[in-house]
């Protein structure tokens, strides 16, 4: 079962792809936690990354594959995986069905949780965060008893900056850019499936496994 999480930033993509992972037992991986592992390992992939990132440069597709393609080929990844956040381009995606081709595999599902772009600034704006422990909540789906003070340590709760709605709006920007050419990529390849995010966690995740299979 090889999965792709497709959606714009805070679509939910990542919750659903948490959900899959375990039902499944199958890992969830992301670009991020890839490059973090590697970079601490010290593998010479790692350091290839960490000189760009160090950089502030962003990690070339051909290395940014060569990290994935090493992830996938780990033991825990024998009865598939979710990635979730890559590709994030048609050069990338070219990349991964090309090397997945050489290995006789294929991403068998494109998952789009599909959610408007106002319902993203509206959730992503509603956002809080505690400066002091890191937990997040949100003003209308998950407020804190006190308003503005965080359950967990009583800290200040903040609006980070990229939960500001000037800053989802030109990430939604870079998305339709970028990543949205990957859904017509996947739909032309016979693969995508496409649910509502806007309703209910629980809904979404049930119309995920229709398809997915009990």
């Amino acid at each position: 079962m090889k999965i792709i999480m497709l959606g714009a930033p805070g679509a939910g993509k990542g919750t659903q792809a948490k959900m899959i992972a375990a039902k499944y037992d199958i890992p969830h991986i992301s670009t991020g936690d890839i490059f973090r592992a590697n970079i601490k390992n010290g593998t010479e992939l790692g350091k290839k990354a960490k000189a760009y990132m160090d950089a502030g440069q962003l990690v070339p597709d051909e290395l940014t594959v060569e990290l994935v393609l090493d992830r996938i080929k780990q033991k825990d990844c024998i009865k598939g995986y979710i990635l979730d956040g890559f590709p994030r381009t048609i050069p990338q995606a070219e990349a991964l069905d090309s090397a997945l081709n050489d290995r006789g595999e294929k991403i068998e599902y494109a998952i789009n949780v599909d959610v408007p772009d106002e319902n993203i600034v509206k959730r992503m704006s509603g956002r809080r965060a505690c400066v002091n422990c890191g937990a997040t909540y949100h003003i209308v789906y998950n407020p804190t008893k006190e308003e503005g003070i965080c359950d967990v340590c009583k800290g200040e709760l903040i609006l980070r900056d990229d939960d500001k709605p000037e800053t989802v709006a030109k990430r939604l920007s870079v998305y339709h850019d970028q990543t949205q050419p990957l859904i017509d990529h996947y739909d032309a390849k016979g693969v995508l499936h496409t649910v509502d995010g806007t309703v209910d966690i629980d809904v979404v995740f049930a119309e995920i496994t229709k398809f997915l299979g009990e």
